[in-house]
């Protein structure tokens, strides 16, 4: 059942909604609930019969591969790199997603439907619940009950090293030795803590960047909005404060579609580059960013959003001058 087939719902990009998929992970007296973004999900399936496990998969949450239309797909146990103990009492699930560019398959013991809410209901993990930030990437009460949502990206990360971004120096070519050069200012909003430190790590050892972090859409339109009033007050541009934003698209409180979408309507703000660096960016939903004005998509963990900045700012910094 392909996740298109589950609901007829047509999500508007910028509006700050969102679809969740529930699942359950079925354990002894306790059934968990669990959400994935419908937009990763490309069908739900038993499981298949046949599970390979080569030998070179080591972590234990990695349950094997199978064949799934012509293509070898990695499965991994939710339960187990959620550390918890699921127990079978029917046949379980398989959630088959592709985000980071690449298709993988979940392990669950269930799914219930789907649910239409909006960014702004979920809530970041806080106070004891905060130690399972590293699987967890927010909470949103649907039909009574807690649901947690999966942070799948950080499992395959898990999976595959490869697929973080790299916080190794950059090519010695690539620094900027010139001293007059002024560096550009960016803006990042991510709700990963490991996404934030490291790209600003990365930028920053360019020697071509200065980076400021926030959390969510919410706390980042805040802080353009404060851009704007120290720009009017001073008589300056924007740019003074941020030449460049990048924004993640799932984000609790306001995804990054719906700050884009923000950005571009308003006069003061709209001829700042918005680059849109997701797990999300795909060639399926390329539309999504275009329809909400994103001057740039890459998806993580593709460095070449670094030469694509500069490039942007330039343009920018040239117009200025020119004008």
């Amino acid at each position: 059942m392909g996740a298109s087939q589950t609901t007829n719902i047509l999500l508007e990009t910028g509006t700050n909604e969102v679809e969740i998929l529930e699942l359950f992970i079925e354990e002894e007296g306790y059934r968990g609930y669990y959400g994935v973004n419908v937009a990763k999900v490309l069908e739900i399936i038993p499981m298949p019969a046949t599970i390979m496990r080569p030998p070179h998969m080591r972590d234990a949450f990695a349950a094997g591969i199978f064949n799934h239309r012509d293509k070898i797909v990695t499965l991994m146990d939710l339960s187990i790199w959620l550390g918890r103990r699921r127990i079978e009492t029917t046949q379980p699930k398989v959630i088959i997603t592709e985000f980071n560019n690449m298709v993988t398959a979940f392990q669950v013991s269930g799914v219930t439907r789907i649910h239409r809410a909006t960014w702004s209901d979920i809530r970041p993990l806080e106070g004891y619940m905060e130690n399972m930030s590293d699987t967890i990437t927010g909470v949103i009460e649907l039909d009574n009950k807690l649901v947690f949502l999966l942070d799948l990206e950080k499992a395959i990360s898990e999976l595959n090293p490869n697929l973080a971004i790299a916080n190794s120096d950059p090519a010695p070519e690539r620094r900027i030795a010139d001293e007059t050069y002024k560096p550009i200012k960016v803006f990042h909003a991510d709700d990963s803590h490991v996404i934030r430190t490291s790209l600003k790590r990365r930028l920053e050892e360019a020697g071509v960047f200065t980076v400021e972090s926030t959390i969510n859409g919410d706390e980042a339109w805040t802080h353009l909005l404060e851009v704007k009033r120290k720009a009017a007050e001073a008589e300056v541009p924007v740019q003074r404060f941020v030449e460049i934003i990048i924004s993640d698209i799932e984000m609790p409180g306001m995804d990054g579609y719906h700050l884009c979408k923000r950005i571009k309507d308003d006069p003061e703000l709209k001829s700042i580059p918005v680059v849109l660096f997701s797990s999300l960016i795909t060639e399926k939903l390329l539309h999504k960013g275009e329809a909400v004005g994103a001057d740039g998509q890459f998806a993580k963990p593709d460095m070449e959003l670094i030469q694509f900045m500069k490039e942007e700012v330039e343009k920018v910094r040239q117009h200025s001058q020119a004008g």
